[in-house]
């Protein structure tokens, strides 16, 4: 079984300030390089509820499914599917819970399901690469 990639962090704001952010202002933090159509126009954006869509909207109105929400408990935890570069069959799942702390809010990530990728082996190591470049810009959008 392959492992699940697993981060943790604590960014130094309340629990419903940093789901917020997470969820309902995700094109402010969302880096404009990371989008399918690489406009850096485009918007991103969670539908806040269960079956809601995660999509990048271009200029033009065109939509890019990337995800669909499975859980949706706010300001303690949501889950989707993940599926950006895939078909929806082949999605993993991310869910992402927020946590209080004495220092403000930690948030962990379980980002799993990369058996039923293997077909791609490279997947789950880009996948890594960008978490790795997602959460220093969400942590900056809570400081701000």
């Amino acid at each position: 079984m392959t492992a699940p990639l697993e981060f943790s962090f604590t960014v130094e704001c309340s629990r419903q300030h940093a789901f917020d952010t997470w969820t309902r202002k995700t094109d402010a933090w969302w880096p404009k390089d990371h989008t399918l159509t690489g406009d850096r126009s485009a918007t991103v954006l969670i539908e806040p509820f269960v079956g809601g869509r995660i999509l990048e909207r271009a200029p033009g109105g065109t939509e890019h499914e990337w995800g669909a929400i499975v859980a949706w408990e706010p300001p303690r935890r949501f889950a989707y599917h993940w599926y950006i570069v895939s078909d929806a069959s082949d999605a993993s799942l991310v869910d992402v819970q927020f946590h209080d702390v004495d220092e403000g809010t930690r948030i962990d990530i379980h980002h799993s399901g990369w058996d039923q990728l293997g077909r791609d082996a490279d997947l789950r190591r880009r996948n890594q690469l960008g978490w790795a470049a997602l959460i220093p810009c969400f942590e900056a959008a809570c400081r701000a």
